[in-house]
């Protein structure tokens, strides 16, 4: 008599909620408060709350509630962002800069409400420039900022809703560009290239600042 063995008890299946988060997770949810916060659908202290809650969470169904009472949430989403340009697209920038920050042995600061030309360039010698992008206003989709420092700093804030590029390098200093994708394909691009000798260049998005309105912006400025 043939005695027949009772089928293994199966391993159980994690339901989606208790998958663990990956970083693609994150930045979508993060996405969503950026688009929340640019509508005024959240304001500044619920976005920094909520984005710290993104960071804190471990598993998709943590994720899940900081987004659950806006639209984004329910929105079929792109699996990847549209490509941006490493480098500033042939004439898309001009070859004489709009403006020249220079410090020698000083300081120059460049923010609040402005109006970012094309091309900038930013010269410190034993000296510091900060460029502020983060209340400024883009008419150009493209935005290139050359950046020279010996023995000095070059200290460049941007948006958090736009994208940003880098290329350079240092010589005994530092050179650090920390490059993003903005949600929005059409968002201004701003392209930081230079070299820092003893010195140090950076450029970084502003946390908590965006460009609001932004599907409006590029519609009156972009076309």
């Amino acid at each position: 008599m043939d005695l027949q063995k009772s089928p293994e008890p199966s391993a159980p299946v994690a339901e989606p909620t208790d998958l663990r988060a990956s970083d693609a997770d994150r930045d979508r949810i993060a996405d969503i408060l950026r688009e929340a916060l640019a509508e005024g659908r959240l304001d500044a202290d619920e976005h920094a709350e909520r984005v710290d809650g993104v960071y804190r969470a471990k598993t998709v169904g943590e994720l899940e509630p900081l987004v659950r009472d806006l639209p984004g949430a329910h929105a079929d989403r792109p699996s990847a962002a549209s490509p941006r340009p490493t480098r500033p697209e042939p004439g898309s920038v001009p070859p004489v800069p709009g403006e020249n920050l220079v410090a020698v042995f000083s300081s120059t600061t460049r923010r609040g409400r402005w109006r970012v030309g094309r091309r900038t360039h930013a010269y410190a010698v034993f000296g510091s420039v900060e460029i502020d992008l983060s209340e400024a206003i883009f008419e150009y989709p493209q935005v290139y900022i050359k950046a020279v420092s010996v023995f000095g700093s070059v200290d460049i804030r941007v948006p958090e809703n736009i994208s940003l590029r880098g290329s350079g390098g240092g010589i005994l200093g530092s050179f650090e560009v920390h490059a993003m994708d903005a949600p929005e394909s059409d968002a201004p691009v701003v392209h930081v290239e230079g070299a820092a000798v003893l010195g140090s260049i950076e450029a970084r998005p502003k946390r908590g600042k965006i460009i609001a309105n932004l599907e409006k912006h590029l519609r009156k400025h972009f076309g």
